[in-house]
């Protein structure tokens, strides 16, 4: 079985059913009706009759510093990165509207590629797939994005002007710079952070969990032990509770669980009944960790690597309780 091929289509025009699936495509940055819903319905009927799938995703133009054919096309202006707060607004009101993807596009041939600020505050506020693409041109820029937050980069032209650079990015995306930790592990691990910001911001212990499956998060937490005024909202029982309202089944065999401190005796023993197959953790709780307590408590096949961004994970924890101290 080959690889799947997902269309990006300029227009109704540009759709095959020789396609697996199809980005349906709304270009919510902009207020020009044919790219809002005028294109999606001319295509619809072809769409339904097929076998494609088609993915709801919000299209969000970022100004890169260049006029892009988008633009030119569409007649509509790219929203200014300086005002990240319509932007976050936007994308929550993809979510809200069903949107399965938001793709952040900074045009072909932008100057500047969506900066990582603006990924990872949309990262922070919507739950679905990100995809952030264009004026990416280095392996550091693809790994900013992916440590910003985005689920998926997409790099074009600069592949089509430079094809030998493709070894160089996948070997780059491959390698790890922390034998511990991959890029992948390393950007969802930031997303707990993420989860953890919103404890702290809620004068909770910042710790935070996402629950990730085929590369896509399927279920969040943070801690809201002091907020529900219950001692089991830990941030692992909250996103295996999330987790099992996406796939609708208790069991998730094929998750990898992140969480940003070492998960305790109580939510070790929900991850093992949940059979999750992996956990990755920052941090480890020497004092009420699972290791201390409960060793073999996760499911006899589930995999567990640690230290990942532990210092990170660390600091959060530490101020939290300096705070309080002082």
């Amino acid at each position: 079985m080959g690889l799947p091929i997902i269309l990006f289509p300029g227009s109704a025009d540009q759709f095959t059913s020789e396609a697996d699936a199809v980005l349906y495509l709304s270009l919510l940055s902009g207020r020009n009706p044919e790219y809002l819903v005028d294109q999606q319905i001319k295509s619809a009927r072809r769409i339904h009759d097929s076998s494609v799938e088609a993915i709801p995703t919000a299209y969000i133009l970022i100004d890169g510093g260049v006029e892009t054919s988008t633009m030119r096309v569409t007649g509509t202006k790219p929203l200014k990165p300086s005002n990240l707060q319509t932007i976050i607004d936007t994308c929550i009101a993809a979510e809200l509207m069903g949107k399965k993807a938001i793709y952040l596009e900074a045009g072909s041939g932008a100057k500047t590629p969506v900066s990582p600020e603006i990924i990872r505050e949309v990262r922070k506020n919507t739950s679905v797939t990100l995809i952030v693409g264009g004026g990416i041109r280095t392996p550091e820029a693809m790994n900013a994005a992916y440590a910003a937050g985005a689920d998926i980069v997409v790099i074009g032209n600069h592949f089509e002007s430079h094809p030998e650079e493709l070894a160089v990015f996948i070997k780059d995306l491959k390698d790890s710079k922390d034998p511990k930790a991959s890029v992948t592990d390393e950007r969802f691990m930031r997303l707990a952070l993420a989860e953890a910001q919103k404890a702290l911001d809620a004068n909770e212990i910042p710790i935070g969990c996402v629950i990730v499956s085929q590369n896509r998060i399927i279920g969040r937490g943070h801690n809201l032990t002091q907020t529900l005024g219950d001692v089991t909202a830990h941030a692992e029982i909250q996103a295996i509770t999330a987790a099992a309202q996406t796939t609708g089944g208790k069991y998730l065999p094929d998750a990898t669980l992140y969480v940003t401190v070492e998960p305790c005796a109580m939510c070790a023993g929900a991850i093992g009944w949940a059979q999750i197959a992996r956990i990755v953790y920052g941090a480890p709780d020497p004092k009420k960790g699972y290791t201390l307590y409960a060793p073999r408590t996760f499911h006899p096949k589930a995999t567990v690597t640690s230290g990942v961004l532990e210092q990170e994970c660390r600091q959060l924890i530490q101020e939290f309780f300096k705070s309080k101290r002082s």
